[in-house]
């Protein structure tokens, strides 16, 4: 036999070698990658430019202003009154009828949570009535009928009721607070409150009021 014969034959080889990458291949993924680029600049530069116009637009046209809750009367419902001479002691019933009137001056709605009004006498608190949580439209105005009992139970000092029943004027307070939100665009959301507290003579004679005061506050 032919030495030659004996001879191995070179294995062929197991990979053929990766063909170079063409310069267009590389110059195409290049300008994809570079296109990607130009294309989240530019999205990120819109959005940044809507920020921009609606954080103007609510910071001068759209601008929160402070609602107002106002109580535009305060009427007698009920009022009974009983002495007792001898011991220096009175009994009071006494209903309230007030109306209350909630502005919102905004551009948009204002929102806002439950709460109470409160009727006071003397500093003690002897009277609530539940006001529900509401929303008041763009430059429009709730109005809201509110009733507010006196509740004997609460009252501490018979003998201030009774000098109070005696001197024939019964003096008490009526407060109600609104807290809520303001939102723009359902974006921005600024808390406002607003509050209103009334000073009443009710007449025991009469039963009437005789004289009101109220003093109003609203913040951001």
């Amino acid at each position: 036999m032919n030495s030659d014969d004996r001879k191995e034959k070179p294995a062929a080889p197991m990979l053929a070698a990766e063909a170079p990458k063409s310069n267009a291949d590389t110059e195409t993924q290049s300008a994809r990658k570079r296109n990607r680029k130009i294309c989240i600049g530019v999205t990120l530069l819109i959005l940044f430019l809507i920020f921009i116009v609606l954080l103007v637009l609510g910071l001068t046209l759209f601008k929160p202003k402070n609602p107002t809750a106002t109580v535009d009367s305060v009427v007698v419902d009920h009022l009974r009154t009983s002495v007792d001479v001898f011991n220096l002691k009175a009994n009071l019933n006494l209903t309230l009828h007030a109306h209350l009137a909630l502005k919102n001056p905004n551009r948009v709605g204002f929102s806002f949570g439950s709460t109470s009004a409160l009727l006071n006498y003397k500093g003690q608190l002897v009277g609530e009535a539940p006001l529900p949580a509401n929303r008041v439209g763009p430059r429009k105005t709730l109005h809201m009928n509110i009733t507010l009992t006196l509740m004997a139970h609460r009252l501490l000092s018979e003998s201030q009721v009774f000098s109070d029943v005696m001197s024939g004027s019964i003096p008490v307070n009526a407060f109600v607070k609104v807290a809520g939100k303001v939102s723009v665009f359902n974006v921005f959301k600024i808390k406002v409150k607003s509050s209103a507290s009334c000073d009443v003579t009710i007449s025991v004679s009469s039963r009437n009021v005789t004289s009101q005061h109220c003093k109003y506050s609203a913040k951001l």
